[in-house]
């Protein structure tokens, strides 16, 4: 049974980073798998491996707020546009899976960094006031920084996997 377990991890493990790259909470499916096959299987993992996992998952979640604001920011977008970029990113991904479906995951990841960059721009101008100059510059630093934080986070979610990995089969 202990084998079932690491196998099941395993497999969350995987698809977490999976979701984790199109911007999807993958990173806490794999930390809530782990957790679940360690209640039914309680050497699975040590509480040192599920705190590790933990730590790294809310270091991804850090990672990943603070890349997508700081590229609104640093071009001198507003809290308008930094919210903007965040519900363009949501919608972005919602709509880039359904009409880049020909293109599975990349059609995802597009569409959460276009979205990110329209949805800043469309704040900037609409609740912000601003220029579509600075309208623009802002969008194009929340895109960049969406697009950052998808590949940070997901570079965390793969070494939290490979942490899980590793130790439900070697500890």
């Amino acid at each position: 049974m202990l084998l079932a377990a690491g196998i099941i991890s395993t497999i969350g493990a995987l698809v977490g980073v999976l979701l984790t790259a199109v911007t999807l909470p993958g990173i806490w499916l794999m930390c809530l798998v782990a957790l679940a096959c360690t209640v039914w299987q309680p050497h699975l993992y040590s509480p040192w491996t599920l705190g590790a996992a933990l730590l790294l998952a809310v270091l991804g979640e850090v990672a990943e707020g603070l890349s997508s604001a700081a590229g609104s920011a640093k071009t001198g977008g507003s809290k308008a546009g930094v919210v903007g970029s965040l519900v363009g990113s949501f919608v972005g991904l919602i709509l880039g899976t359904i009409f880049l479906s020909f293109l599975p995951i990349i059609g995802s990841i597009l569409g959460g960094i276009a979205g990110a960059g329209v949805g800043a721009a469309l704040a900037e101008k609409g609740v912000a006031n601003r220029t579509w100059g600075e309208s623009l510059r802002s969008a194009k630093g929340a895109a960049v920084g969406r697009a950052l934080a998808t590949v940070i986070k997901t570079a965390i979610a793969a070494l939290t996997a490979g942490l899980l990995i590793v130790d439900a089969f070697w500890n």
